[in-house]
């Protein structure tokens, strides 16, 4: 039986998509996933008592100082983790391009749309939903995407649709978002620690397998009041 794969969570907020990741991987040990460190970006965040309750050594990076402290923290913390792949679970902070290098291929981020629209600089959470409500868009959706340079400019890994429905705030967009968020972001673990993606010499996403059937991932969003 080979080593579970280590995974750092990079965190900024209360942490919903640290949970689910906690609540597939360290109730499953056999899952071949193991989260060895959470990695907050400030102090005082719902997501290290998330961390904490889970048992799961938690880091928190220095919210004052030089762009080099913070930088030589991130890769000090990422070292104690011995990460094998590095996730993006609602962080804020742009990634230095030194922790970019270290990890291409191995760091992932989670989007709460359909990139390359509604990403970018100051595209996160209810910016995000608000943009898309805003624009009459009718679908919206989540994005795992392989992090790089650039905000939410990395190669793709995988999308799944979220209806915008008739009548919908940015609350109840972003409820029924992130909902999906929940499923996908342990769905696209799992399949890295599988092996079945990975990126390319040319930076795109290289699966090689469907990266799950899609009838075994139905999402009930038909009510909104199970948010």
């Amino acid at each position: 039986m080979k080593d579970p794969v280590k995974v750092a969570v990079l965190v900024s907020g209360s942490g919903t998509n640290l949970q689910a990741l906690l609540d597939t991987f360290t109730r499953s040990p056999e899952s071949g996933v193991r989260v060895t460190r959470v990695i907050a970006s400030r102090p005082g965040i719902g997501s290290i008592e998330r961390a904490r309750a889970a048992s799961v050594p938690c880091g928190v990076l220095p919210d004052r100082g030089s762009g080099e402290d913070a930088e030589a923290a991130l890769h000090r913390e990422l070292e104690a983790a011995d990460a094998d792949l590095v996730v993006l679970a609602g962080f804020l902070k742009l990634i230095p391009e030194s922790v970019v290098r270290a990890y291409r291929g191995r760091m992932i981020n989670i989007h709460p749309a359909l990139l390359p629209s509604f990403g970018g600089p100051g595209m996160y959470g209810g910016h995000v939903h608000e943009a898309v409500v805003r624009s009459g868009a009718l679908v919206s959706g989540v994005t795992v995407h392989f992090v790089d340079e650039q905000y939410d400019r990395g190669a793709i890994i995988a999308q799944w649709p979220v209806p915008v429905r008739e009548g919908d705030d940015v609350d109840r967009l972003a409820a029924r978002v992130l909902r999906v968020e929940h499923r996908v972001l342990p769905a696209v673990v799992k399949a890295f620690a599988e092996g079945a993606f990975g990126l390319d010499e040319d930076g795109r996403c290289r699966w090689s397998r469907p990266w799950f059937p899609g009838e075994t991932f139905y999402i009930n969003d038909e009510s909104d009041e199970e948010a």
